[in-house]
């Protein structure tokens, strides 16, 4: 896969977007690792932390929206506490879901869930999913 990197990308309207939805700047990440090694839900993820904010510096947008990591957040803040920048990564996170629900894409029809599973679901997961409907 061939990635061009350009600065219309760089600066263009998606880096603008999730800058301004976060209130961070994506280029004060050095992508030292440290929010990626502290994650306790990077083992089921298929971007890691630190390749979902280099994704989102470098405007790749495509694949970077397209990845269930910005749904699997556990929003656990550990990457917060870790980043030695003072990146907020759980509010980029935030950000990239922000994105998609405002274009009425949203990663979970609650409506399809049978009620069968409704009922066994532990209430936390169902919280914890519909947080991230609020915009």
């Amino acid at each position: 896969m061939r990635i061009n990197i350009s600065k219309n990308r760089t600066e263009g309207d998606f880096v603008g977007r999730v800058e301004k939805i976060s209130g961070q700047n994506l280029l004060s990440c050095y992508q030292c690792g440290k929010c990626t090694a502290g994650c306790p839900i990077v083992s089921e993820m298929d971007l890691t932390p630190s390749q979902v904010i280099r994704y989102a510096q470098l405007g790749i947008d495509e694949d970077l929206m397209e990845s269930k990591a910005i749904w699997l957040c556990a929003s656990s803040f550990t990457c917060n506490v870790r980043c030695p920048k003072g990146v907020k990564i759980a509010e980029i996170f935030e950000a990239l879901r922000l994105v998609l629900l405002r274009q009425r894409k949203d990663h979970l029809d609650i409506n399809a869930i049978p009620k069968e599973t409704l009922a066994e679901l532990p209430p936390i997961a169902l919280i914890s999913s519909m947080r991230k409907f609020t915009s």
